[in-house]
């Protein structure tokens, strides 16, 4: 069963429905390929009858929640980093998912923004880089935005401290085959409407992969990756 922190219970309050209730259909929408209406099916058969609407804003309102247990109990990750941007449609055109994973295929960070270029690429170093620290190497496509980037990142450093950048295309489809996973529970929504809803959604997905892939310290004993969840939010 879910059983919710009692320090994330000050999040819940004013809401008609259990913190247990929200944080299950937030795991569904986040590890499963559903819509908002088959959500909304599977709360009927539970007995409680929630608009898709709600369950939307629930998945938009508490996945900054699931986001801050996992960054404060992620184990580290590889030195060797592979770094590559996918598509996502929001409102009928092409946003960009800039997701980065170790050699090992474990995630390391992921940023949704709006156009492709060096100011994107660099915004995504810096978010990996506050939360992992400088890679020995780093593993790019042949797009030019994101070598920029890493330039950028190595200007006024120390030698011992300078980044190894590689343009190898073999070495970057362990990344590009991980977009898979991720492309699979957005592809049900049709796209996006607005780009603070896909950025939170996208967030909820990336984090239930990764407990997925037991990158959670205390968490990967666990069974099935549910219960791992449920270790986490406890």
């Amino acid at each position: 069963m879910l059983q919710i922190s009692t320090d994330l219970l000050k999040y819940f309050k004013n809401f008609c429905s259990s913190p247990s209730i929200i944080m299950m259909f937030v795991y569904m929408k986040c590890r499963f390929s559903l819509s908002y209406r088959e959500l909304e099916e599977m709360m009927i058969i539970r007995g409680a009858v929630i608009d898709h609407s709600t369950l939307q804003r629930w998945v938009k309102r508490f996945t900054r929640l699931i986001d801050t247990r996992v960054r404060c109990r992620k184990k580290p990750v590889n030195g060797s980093w592979r770094m590559d941007e996918t598509y996502i449609k929001l409102n009928g055109k092409w946003v960009y998912l800039y997701r980065a994973v170790d050699k090992e295929g474990n995630t390391i960070d992921f940023l949704l923004r709006a156009k492709r270029d060096a100011i994107a690429a660099k915004a995504f170093f810096r978010k990996a880089f506050k939360q992992h620290g400088r890679p020995d190497k780093v593993t790019v496509d042949k797009s030019g935005s994101n070598k920029a980037a890493l330039d950028a990142c190595n200007e006024g450093i120390e030698a011992e401290d300078i980044i190894e950048i590689r343009q190898i295309k073999y070495l970057s489809n362990i990344v590009e085959q991980d977009h898979r996973f991720i492309k699979k529970r957005t592809r049900p929504m049709l796209g996006f409407k607005n780009f603070y809803s896909a950025a939170a959604t996208i967030t909820g997905i990336e984090n239930i992969r990764m407990i997925q892939k037991g990158q959670i310290q205390g968490c990967d004993s666990q069974p099935s990756t549910f219960q791992n969840f449920c270790t986490l939010m406890a």
